[in-house]
C-alpha cells in the first residue's frame, strides 16, 4: 500500500462526467486478481478511447480529473485501488458517487471535490495538491483551486492508508495502554 503524501503533484489526466467503476477497472480484470500494480495496468479501460494501454503512458504521481459523478455504478471496493496501482496519486472531480467517496477514504486513496479546478484544468496540466490544505495549484495556467476539505477524522483516515490501518493503530494504543 502506497502511503499518502501531504503534498502531491503530477500532470493531469482529464475525464468526463459519469465514469463508472466498471469503467474504472472492467469486471474481468477484477476478479481475477487483488493486486494493486496488476490492477492498475488496466485501470480506466473501459474508458472509450482508453482501451490500448492508458496506464502505460501514467507517470507515478499523476492526477486524474473529472467530471461529475466519478465512480458511480457498482460498489467496487478496488477501483480507487486500481487507479492508485496505475501510479495516479489522487483525483480531483466534479463531484464523487457516494460509493466511491466511501470507498476510496476506506482505502486511503486521496480524493478532492472542486467543481472549478474539474472544469478549468485541461489534460496535461502540471498539477500541486496540498491535500490538508484542500488547494490545487496549477502551474501550467497559473491558477489556484480550492477543495472542499476534508474533516480531522477523515484526513486522519487518509495518511494512516485507509479504515484498515486506522482501526489497527487504535486496536494497539488501547491494548498498550
Amino acid at each position: 500500500m502506497t502511503s499518502v503524501q501531504p503534498v502531491m503533484r503530477g500532470r493531469s489526466w482529464k475525464f468526463g462526467d459519469n465514469v463508472d467503476t466498471d469503467q474504472i477497472i472492467p469486471a474481468k480484470y477484477a476478479i481475477y486478481s487483488l493486486d494493486e500494480k496488476k490492477l492498475g495496468e488496466h485501470a480506466m479501460e473501459g474508458v472509450p478511447g482508453n482501451e490500448d494501454g492508458w496506464a502505460q503512458q501514467v507517470s507515478p504521481g499523476d492526477i486524474v480529473v473529472a467530471g461529475s459523478n466519478f465512480g458511480c455504478g457498482s460498489s467496487r471496493e478496488i477501483a480507487p485501488v486500481a487507479i492508485r496501482g496505475a501510479g495516479i496519486s489522487c483525483v480531483i472531480a466534479d463531484s464523487f458517487a457516494r460509493i466511491f467517496f466511501r470507498n476510496a477514504i476506506n482505502m486511503g486513496y486521496p480524493i478532492l471535490q472542486s467543481p472549478q479546478a474539474a472544469e478549468a484544468i485541461h489534460p496535461g496540466d502540471e498539477l500541486e495538491v496540498d491535500l490538508e490544505a484542500g488547494i490545487i495549484r496549477n502551474f501550467t495556467q497559473g491558477d489556484e483551486y480550492q477543495a472542499d476539505r476534508f474533516p480531522p477524522f477523515m484526513t486522519e483516515l487518509l495518511f494512516h492508508g485507509g479504515l484498515v490501518p486506522w482501526v489497527r493503530k487504535r486496536l494497539q494504543e488501547r491494548t498498550l495502554a
